[in-house]
């Protein structure tokens, strides 16, 4: 099961792509998360790991599964048995950057989860969207 949620945001590719590799001040620009504290030293690479806390959810640790630069961020997690992979893809346009973000739910219970939580998780994506917008507008002064 796929969630995805794209939004055109006037601002550089290299802009956006900054404020997603800064995963640690991403509670400053979205209410969905609570905090990010990196378990391996910066800068994020495959294999890294983060503990993510998001409003009403236990503590999650997120392993880095794909760093492109300017293009690609992806990381996995598993929760209750469902495997989550949230990808940020980033794609140049005449506007600015198309910024993709992308929830593939898998395994037992992944369906489930997407019939329960489905318009959720469609909603958390689209804030997220919304604060890398902003915050881009806002980059470097978001750190």
């Amino acid at each position: 099961m796929e969630i995805t949620d794209v939004r055109d945001i006037p601002a550089s590719v290299e802009s956006v792509w900054a404020c997603t590799l800064d995963v640690e001040s991403w509670p400053r620009y979205t209410p969905t998360i609570t905090s990010v504290r990196l378990l391996d030293a910066a800068p994020i690479a495959v294999g890294h790991r983060a503990e993510v806390r998001q409003p009403g959810q236990r503590p999650t640790v997120w392993t880095v599964t794909a760093v492109e630069p300017n293009r690609r961020f992806e990381w996995r997690a598993s929760v209750f048995g469902v495997r989550t992979t949230a990808t940020h893809l980033l794609e140049p346009i005449d506007a600015g950057c198309r910024n993709t973000l992308r929830l593939t739910l898998e395994g037992r219970g992944a369906a489930l989860m997407a019939r329960l939580l489905g318009r959720r998780l469609a909603a958390v994506l689209a804030t997220e969207n919304l604060g890398f917008e902003a915050a881009a507008a806002e980059w470097p002064t978001v750190r």
